[in-house]
């Protein structure tokens, strides 16, 4: 008996796993799909661990002042896996301006399963 409620405790586990990571899938291109549509940083936005755990691991962001694209990975930024990923626009800093001593914040372009850039910045 206990083979079997073990068993079956991993195999609703695994559903469970799999239908959030569809769940958190479906909220990062429903994120996408605003942000194309309205053209801003939409509230709510999923956070960083959904957009992680449904396979959207890159942001494409843009400098507001000098326009240069960039893709920032999320799993490798500094902040709480909870942070909303709207909360990084004001966060994220383009690193060609501030070698010029400008500081300006980063537009939030789209959430991405994928780099789309050779060199990816923060």
């Amino acid at each position: 008996m206990i083979r079997i409620c073990s068993s079956q405790s991993d195999e609703a586990r695994a559903k469970g796993e799999t239908l959030i990571r569809q769940a958190d899938k479906l909220l990062c291109e429903s994120w996408n799909e605003r942000m194309w549509a309205d053209g801003g940083p939409i509230d709510p936005s999923p956070t960083v661990d959904q957009a992680i755990n449904g396979g959207y691991a890159w942001l494409e962001i843009e400098c507001s002042r000098c326009k240069t694209r960039r893709d920032v990975d999320l799993a490798a930024l500094r902040h709480p896996p909870t942070t909303f990923v709207h909360d990084l626009a004001s966060r994220l800093r383009c690193s060609k301006c501030s070698k010029a001593g400008r500081r300006p914040s980063a537009t939030l372009l789209q959430l991405a399963s994928h780099s789309r850039r050779a060199a990816p910045e923060t």
